[in-house]
């Protein structure tokens, strides 16, 4: 058996090993295989997801820098390079990436500055699964444009890390739009959520209204009554089927309202100012459901556009 022969049964036993779980067997597996061909690039980039999937980010940077050294038309290394890089601010490696990977990257210093649009992503995707929208502010980073419902421990305007590989699909002006999956919390938002208890009719006039009051008062308001959509596991990572595509107002003519808002006061502004002169409108209740997560201003957004999927 050769030296490749031999690494390559040591990788296909710590791939059995990883896809059970056991981590730190498939690591001692893979560097057995790395003592016997330590310039496999198969090897070293195996050893780069794994680490990434334990969010190991040095050792992650590390073995897929020296994968795409060794294969430089290894694209998954070069962007799980980038992941890697974006995570733990190195923004040299990430631009030296995702050129690696074939994306033009302006020049800089600091975080890149490469917007890739607007999209869905699934924050939490091993549990809740929520998707929200998002601008991507790079191949790595996104900031949220939604209101996450607080159980996901995401807020309005919070920066994620997301992953490269889509999972699903929504529409979007008439597109099908790839949704990626979050990794992780970047940088918290300055914003906190809230959410008002508010007895209305179902009237879209209003919605939109309360929205604009929310954006001119530098906050942000969605009616989770109406925007939410509960969809089965199958349609979330595939292309939800018209069966999910309906809306209705609440039965009870109570419907929630999440607010994103710096503090409570901020909040009840909010929701004052929309109720004011609204007869049909009323505010019967308004809870703290997440605080906000940083007192840093925010980084500055062109547009808003809200709503989940």
């Amino acid at each position: 058996m050769t030296k490749r022969e031999k690494a390559a049964d040591l990788n296909r036993r710590a791939l059995e090993l990883q896809e059970k779980g056991h981590w730190d067997e498939a690591i001692e597996l893979y560097q057995q295989a790395l003592k016997i061909d330590r310039y496999w690039s198969v090897t070293l980039y195996n050893l780069g997801l794994l680490y990434k999937k334990q969010r190991n980010w040095e050792e992650s940077l590390k073995y897929n820098q020296q994968a795409a050294a060794r294969d430089s038309q290894n694209d998954a290394a070069w962007w799980n390079l980038g992941i890697a890089a974006t995570a733990l601010g190195r923004w040299d490696v990430a631009r030296a990436a995702w050129r690696g990977f074939g994306i033009d990257v302006p020049d800089g210093e600091g975080p890149v500055e490469l917007p890739c649009g607007f999209g869905p992503f699934r924050l939490d995707p091993d549990g809740q699964a929520e998707v929200v929208w998002a601008y991507r502010l790079d191949p790595a980073r996104a900031e949220i444009a939604s209101i996450p419902f607080p159980e996901s421990k995401r807020r309005w305007r919070d920066v994620i890390l997301n992953d490269g590989a889509p999972v699903g699909y929504r529409k979007y002006q008439g597109q099908d739009i790839p949704v990626f999956n979050e990794i992780e919390l970047l940088v918290p938002s300055c914003f906190g959520t809230f959410v008002g208890r508010v007895a209305m009719p179902n009237d879209q006039d209003a919605l939109v209204k309360l929205a604009e009051i929310a954006t001119e008062m530098e906050g942000c308001a969605e009616d989770w009554s109406t925007s939410v959509r509960m969809i089965c596991k199958a349609c979330s990572e595939g292309r939800p089927h018209e069966v999910h595509d309906t809306e209705a107002g609440p039965s009870d003519g109570i419907h929630l309202i999440g607010v994103a808002a710096r503090d409570r006061q901020h909040a009840k502004e909010i929701l004052r100012r929309w109720e004011t002169g609204a007869t049909e409108i009323h505010v019967e209740t308004l809870d703290d459901a997440l605080e906000p997560g940083t007192s840093e201003s925010p980084p500055d957004s062109n547009g808003k556009d809200n709503g989940h999927g």
